[in-house]
């Protein structure tokens, strides 16, 4: 836990130093909202599904509710492995890597993280692999 206040409309800025302790706390409290927020939705689908009434006599009803099933257990697996890219996220920013890129250490940019805060390559690289990518999937 940092001791540092950020206001509500705190919004990491440039003009700042690059991950500065306002910048961690901001990012860390984005983190934490957005795993709870993924945490109550997956809470909400199980107490759904739990409640959904499995005996339905036709056999249309019992297929259109095994494919939401289906569909729903899908979207869980996501939100896990989402939440596991923010649990390693948060420990970047306890470890002081949070914001720099894996690959070339260069800071990424504030409104990258912004907009995708366990983002752990800079523009460029993410760029970068997402060409070669593209020439592999066509060999």
């Amino acid at each position: 836990m940092s001791n540092v206040t950020i206001g509500e409309g705190y919004r990491p800025s440039e003009a700042e130093p690059f991950m500065s302790e306002r910048q961690r706390e901001y990012f860390r409290r984005k983190l934490l909202k957005w795993k709870d927020e993924i945490l109550r939705e997956s809470r909400d689908t199980l107490a759904t599904l739990q409640n959904e009434n499995e005996n339905h006599p036709d056999l249309a009803d019992r297929a259109s509710s095994e494919t939401d099933r289906s569909i729903e257990l899908r979207a869980r697996d996501r939100q896990r492995k989402l939440i596991s890219k923010i649990d390693d996220a948060l420990q970047r920013i306890e470890d002081g890597t949070y914001g720099y890129c894996e690959e070339t250490g260069d800071a990424i940019s504030l409104r990258r993280l912004e907009a995708r805060p366990i983002a752990t390559l800079s523009l460029e690289a993410q760029e970068r692999h997402e060409r070669n990518e593209r020439v592999y999937r066509d060999d």
